[in-house]
């Protein structure tokens, strides 16, 4: 029986804001610096997905870099020296909050509004938000005659907020194309392929195949681009409704983790209940049979438990 081979990762030794710190080999700048417990504000990258680098606000940087780099993708070096709260990398994270902020809603994205504050950023210098298109409008938009000099700024934001199932929607006025989506529901995890990014410029949008209507596409359900998505442009129906209605509030929420109970895999729940009422389900990120993935029961079949006949 041959042994099986052991690969040994090297520890480096490099420089974070002035404070010498050892890393393993393969750890990205990102991981390194969260380890001393410093913030850098991230919105594309995922714990469990492979960094794309689109929303940039995680830049740092690197001393004899010419342009800032992605902390969530750059491997650290031995001896490599960063930078991850300058006046340069402030600046780009201000330009970046204003730019995302100036045109698609950011109000239930975790910690957007307190960044911006931080950063001093100010959205509003770029002029009003767009207006919301007409229904018409919004049609022809998602149709692929939407053109940038029309009064919207992307067809991201002029498309309607989509209510097609029970189980979740879409608005993507709060999309910024951060790609987790796309790449959860590909070859990162569900291996699904019925979301990518259809159109370019302006134009560039989440769609399904060939824009059919979600119950029509490769969806099978699972939800886990909703587990993914950090801004809330896909989100549970049953939050949206409590959210819509004024009645979401997540400080009376309480998180109970149990064993999904369709199956033998043993997948990990938490259960987010408000009200005696279970409200969403997700996963831990740190599961070792999930990973923060779910199937269509596990992530939606919980309304059994509360459908009880009044007696």
């Amino acid at each position: 029986m041959s042994a099986v081979p052991v690969t040994l990762r090297r520890v480096v030794e490099l420089e974070i804001d002035g404070q010498t710190v050892r890393a393993m080999e393969g750890q990205t700048i990102l991981q390194a610096v969260r380890a001393l417990d410093v913030e850098i504000p991230t919105l594309c990258w995922g714990e469990t997905l492979t960094p794309v680098n689109a929303c940039r606000v995680c830049m740092v940087e690197v001393e004899g870099s010419r342009v800032l780099v992605p902390s969530c993708a750059r491997k650290v070096e031995p001896g490599m020296v960063v930078r991850t709260n300058g006046d340069r990398v402030r600046h780009s994270r201000k330009m970046v909050l204003e730019f995302l902020a100036s045109s698609v809603d950011l109000s239930t994205t975790p910690n957007a509004a307190r960044w911006i504050e931080e950063y001093g950023a100010e959205p509003d210098r770029y002029g009003p938000a767009a207006p919301p298109a007409a229904a018409g409008e919004r049609d022809r938009a998602h149709a692929g005659h939407h053109h940038p000099g029309d009064g919207q700024t992307a067809a991201t934001v002029a498309q309607p907020v989509k209510i097609d199932n029970e189980s979740y929607v879409r608005d993507y006025s709060k999309c910024i194309l951060c790609y987790k989506c796309v790449e959860g529901c590909g070859e990162d995890w569900q291996n699904t392929f019925a979301i990518a990014v259809a159109g370019r410029g302006f134009d560039a949008r989440i769609a399904t195949e060939f824009d059919a209507p979600l119950p029509d596409s490769a969806c099978v359900y699972c939800g886990n681009c909703i587990a993914v998505c950090p801004t809330g442009a896909l989100m549970f129906k049953s939050e949206y409704d409590l959210r819509h209605a004024g009645q979401w509030d997540e400080e009376r929420q309480t998180q109970t983790d149990t064993i999904c109970p369709y199956c033998g895999v043993g997948c990990e729940l938490t259960l987010h209940v408000q009200d005696n009422e279970i409200v969403k389900v997700t996963s831990p990120l740190d599961h070792s049979v999930t990973h923060g993935n779910l199937c269509v029961k596990g992530r939606f079949g919980f309304q059994f438990v509360q459908n009880r006949e009044k007696r």
